[in-house]
């Protein structure tokens, strides 16, 4: 028969050693967890950040106007040259028929003239170019012949500049579809961001921007004296006192008015309403008039930041009011908050 043991039980050492090392294990999972979650940013650190990515989707929004207007211009230009290449060419097919009635004419009388013959069968340009040939047509035909190939010639120019302009046109389109690309990019990266703050957080970060709002636009008001501060011009006067009426309106990239704008659409449609045609972005807009120094600076002058990417007015005792960024609204703020100044614009001299 089998012999029937117990079987031999673990020592009390061996349990213990395998609890520690259980024990072990899990502690080191632990660590390892802990290591892999990243500590979650502070709020300072988030509203820095964000204000950073807003002020890059600024940029990028500037550049999508610039390459938006461009592409408005370019879109005109085209149409225009192929109304032009459209009425040549029915100018064309005109004088085309005016000869083919000659020949008409020539052949019913008895034959067409050798010459006039050659030509209906041949390039006219290369028919043309031999004095020979114009010599032995008639002076009427001779003319209407020149016409035809000074008008080809014309039309052969106007399908090459509109084909060079419609191969721009869409280079300019990719350009402005990877510019709103990159803002909107840049604009949902500050949203998650800010998606990792509680909802305390949220709120408190919008009490802090909106007190921001109030004792800008408060101290401004305080600070603002424009019979202290005589302004640059009518122009600049009208365009300030436009752009004031804005105050409180959200920014919002691409925007012109009248109850949204970016930084440029808002300086564009303020010098609209005081009748100055000022251009749609930052990039030209300190073309439409004489740079000035910071010294030299008056109320209604526009006022340069950043490397251009950002343009307000400026309203005197060294203030601006202007559209901030995404997530603001049209205020006064001091040029001390406003990065890097580049330099100012006058319009209307």
């Amino acid at each position: 028969m089998a012999s029937h043991r117990r079987p031999k039980q673990p020592s009390r050492t061996r349990v213990t050693v395998f609890t520690a090392a259980a024990a072990a294990a899990v502690a080191l999972s632990a660590q390892s967890g802990a290591q892999a979650a990243p500590a979650k940013p502070k709020i300072d650190e988030v509203k820095s950040k964000v204000d950073e990515l807003h002020h890059e989707a600024e940029e990028a929004t500037e550049q999508a106007n610039l390459a938006d207007e461009r592409r408005g211009k370019l879109q005109k230009e085209v149409g225009q040259l192929q109304d032009k290449v459209a009425r040549g060419q029915q100018e064309l097919n005109a004088l085309r028929d005016q000869i083919g009635s000659v020949a008409s004419a020539q052949y019913r009388s008895g034959g067409i003239d050798p010459a006039l013959q050659l030509f209906l069968s041949a390039d006219p340009d290369t028919y043309l170019d031999k004095a020979s040939a114009i010599d032995q047509l008639s002076a009427q035909q001779a003319d209407v012949l020149t016409s035809i190939q000074a008008k080809q010639r014309t039309l052969a120019q106007q399908r090459t500049e509109a084909t060079t302009k419609l191969a721009d046109l869409e280079d300019v389109r990719k350009t402005l579809g990877a510019k709103k690309k990159l803002y909107q990019g840049k604009l949902a990266e500050a949203q998650k961001l800010l998606n990792t703050l509680t909802a305390a957080e949220k709120a408190k970060m919008a009490a802090e921007e909106r007190a921001k709002e109030q004792r800008a636009s408060r101290d401004a008001g305080e600070r603002l004296d424009l019979g202290k501060e005589v302004p640059a011009n009518g122009f600049g006067a009208a365009a300030l006192a436009a752009a004031d009426t804005r105050v409180g309106m959200p920014y919002a990239s691409g925007h012109e008015g009248p109850s949204s704008f970016d930084c440029s659409g808002l300086t564009q449609w303020a010098y609209g309403k005081a009748g100055v045609d000022l251009s749609r972005v930052t990039y030209t807009q300190q073309n439409d008039g004489t740079k000035i120094g910071r010294s030299q600076l008056k109320p209604g002058d526009l006022v340069f930041f950043n490397g251009l990417s950002h343009v307000g007015l400026y309203a005197g005792n060294n203030t601006i009011l202007h559209a901030p960024k995404p997530g603001a609204n049209v205020r006064y703020e001091s040029m001390n908050y406003m990065g890097t100044f580049q330099f100012g614009v006058r319009i209307g001299g």
